[in-house]
């Protein structure tokens, strides 16, 4: 899993929050699987601190083979109050882009 400047995540943290509360987001490994399979997934964040790694090695590489931009992040507690929610999770993906259209835009051509 390739490293992402600090600027890229910076930039899908913003993407998720302004998808949380202007549109919608998949949270956990089997929601952002399937979103990223039906090809509803705009910008997928996964969590590098996940143990045991299998969980989350096939996410980045289904996202690669759909075109949908894939961010790997430090930590799962950072993933999940970005989120919105309590407790750490391990994968996020924007499905409904609300007012985040123009980040995830522009992350995806920070990644070409």
């Amino acid at each position: 899993m390739a490293e992402q400047s600090k600027e890229i995540v910076e930039k899908a943290f913003e993407a998720i929050e302004l998808a949380k509360t202007s549109g919608k987001i998949k949270k956990g490994t089997n929601e952002v699987t399937k979103a990223i399979e039906r090809g509803t997934a705009k910008l997928v964040a996964v969590a590098k601190d996940v143990n045991p790694p299998e969980i989350t090695m096939h996410i980045p590489l289904l996202a690669k083979e759909k075109g949908i931009p894939c961010i790997i992040v430090d930590s799962r507690e950072e993933l999940g109050s970005v989120a919105g929610i309590n407790v750490p999770t391990v994968a996020v993906a924007v499905v409904g882009e609300g007012e985040s259209k123009k980040v995830i835009k522009e992350i995806a051509e920070k990644m070409k």
